[in-house]
């Protein structure tokens, strides 16, 4: 039958459920993702003062979702060339975090390049909202969105199968 291939190639692939973060200084947006689909969905933004992360939040997210991984945007991608040192500082920050979930969780921890994830976010919650699909938009917003964004580029690079 047509199609079979296909679906018996799906069902031998493990559903992995993937958390992913688009860090940032004061909020990280956080989304879930399903790699037998190549979907992500924002899931919350945590808030905090720089530096400082929400790690009773984040343990309860992995406790809650029980991803078999954790993918991290970080800008330029993990071998980019040095940019200035406001985005050198990001850089090191969001390894430093890399390392922290890698030890806490014991999970492997991935990253994808995060550049402009943040503008293709808000350009999608803005079309969303000129449809009547959504109000007034926040920057929480786009930080989950941008965590879901970045999620499903690691997905369909991570599992080329994955139709997007």
């Amino acid at each position: 039958m047509p199609g079979m291939p296909e679906a018996a190639s799906a069902a031998r692939r493990p559903v992995r459920t993937v958390l992913g973060f688009d860090y940032g200084n004061r909020r990280t947006g956080v989304a879930v993702g399903n790699t037998l689909t190549g979907t992500a969905s924002p899931l919350t933004t945590l808030h905090g003062r720089p530096g400082q992360l929400d790690w009773p939040r984040i343990e309860q997210l992995v406790r809650e979702w029980q991803p078999s991984a954790l993918v991290v945007g970080i800008p330029g991608g993990r071998d980019a060339a040095p940019h200035n040192a406001s985005t050198e500082a990001l850089r090191r920050r969001i390894r430093r975090f890399c390392q922290a979930l890698e030890a806490r969780f014991g999970l492997p921890v991935y990253t994808v390049d995060e550049t402009l994830s943040s503008n293709e976010a808000y350009v999608h919650l803005r079309a969303q909202r000129a449809a009547g699909r959504r109000s007034a938009l926040s920057k929480a917003d786009i930080d989950r969105t941008a965590a879901a964004l970045l999620l499903e580029t690691w997905m369909r690079k991570a599992n080329p199968e994955v139709e997007s």
